[in-house]
């Protein structure tokens, strides 16, 4: 169901019987934001112990995409679920958190070319200041393309948890109670703590995770859906992990393409973090958000009228209803 960019911003009218729960847009975001939370929270723990019998992971070796795709469907499926539950509460299709909207298709192929660019470019730069050794392809053939096929598959699915986790519906939830960019920065920090758990993580890796996780917020102001930020996660990670053989915050996949080992101090290199970790990234991304402001903050994109959050920046605003 397409929305128009004032249904989106307008107020929604005064109701009576307002409480501390329910206000009159229906239960406050504050309180749906928890339960959302708290059910992905549960669910995760009941997943977890699920699939931790069949897991078999040493962190201190490469982890195998088998391990991989159980790790990340125990995140997954609760995301999925825990939306579907508040979706139906709250009267709203599964999709209406991000995935809606025009040229979907479009967008998903379009992160996904930049997403396998910016690392390339990343990977090059690093490579080009002699902070990162490329040592040459480590696969080929039907290896090569088995891998490749089954970290793609795995790393789509990585951008679609954490990507409808983070900016699905805790960001529409919390931009009706604290507006988009108050949101958007809110929900930066525990997305760069999740990352902290990762053997191999720094705190250059951490903070590029947090503006990783703004430079996404960017395409979903400017275009209201997620398919943009799910494939530029996607290929940025299959980028790292299978194609250059770098860490990726910290983990290193089990059959990459090529292989590569860092050189010199972890700050510039980014160590066992990756190219995360790095300092160079933080300029990269701040050339990654002016092009797209560049791009989709020209006249013509605004002419269509696909900017939903265009009144709600720093203040509260209303969802369309269903």
């Amino acid at each position: 169901m397409s929305e128009t960019p004032e249904r989106i911003a307008s107020p929604p009218p005064a109701l009576p019987g307002s409480s501390i729960l329910f206000g009159p847009g229906g239960l406050r975001p504050g309180w749906a934001f928890l339960i959302f939370a708290c059910l992905v929270y549960l669910l995760m723990m009941l997943c977890g112990a699920f699939v931790a019998p069949y897991l078999h992971i040493d962190h201190n070796q490469p982890i195998a995409p088998s391990s991989a795709y159980l790790l990340e469907l125990s995140q997954f499926v609760p995301v999925l679920v825990a939306t579907a539950m508040m979706a139906l509460f709250e009267r709203r299709p599964l999709l209406f958190y991000g995935y809606q909207g025009r040229a979907r298709a479009l967008r998903f192929l379009s992160g996904c070319f930049w997403g396998f660019i910016a690392i390339s470019v990343a990977v090059l730069l690093l490579s080009k200041m002699g902070y990162l050794v490329l040592n040459g392809r480590v696969l080929g053939g039907a290896s090569a393309l088995r891998y490749g096929v089954q970290w793609g598959g795995l790393f789509l699915l990585v951008g679609f948890t954490e990507e409808s986790m983070f900016r699905g519906y805790a960001q529409f939830t919390l931009t009706r109670g604290r507006g988009f960019w108050w949101s958007a920065i809110l929900l930066a920090i525990p997305f760069g703590l999740l990352h902290s758990t990762n053997g191999g993580e720094s705190l250059v890796g951490l903070l590029a995770v947090g503006a990783v996780s703004l430079v996404f917020c960017l395409s979903l102001w400017y275009t209201g859906s997620l398919w943009w930020a799910v494939g530029f996660h996607a290929a940025w990670d299959w980028g790292q992990s299978f194609f250059y053989g770098t860490a990726d915050s910290g983990l290193v996949a089990q059959g990459h393409l090529f292989a590569e080992h860092a050189r010199g101090p972890a700050l510039w290199s980014g160590g066992a973090t990756g190219p995360e970790g790095s300092i160079v990234v933080v300029p990269l991304l701040l050339v990654i958000a002016g092009l797209m402001i560049l791009w989709w903050g020209r006249p013509a994109h605004h002419a269509r009228g696909e900017q939903p959050f265009r009144r709600m920046a720093w203040r509260p605003g209303a969802l369309p209803p269903s």
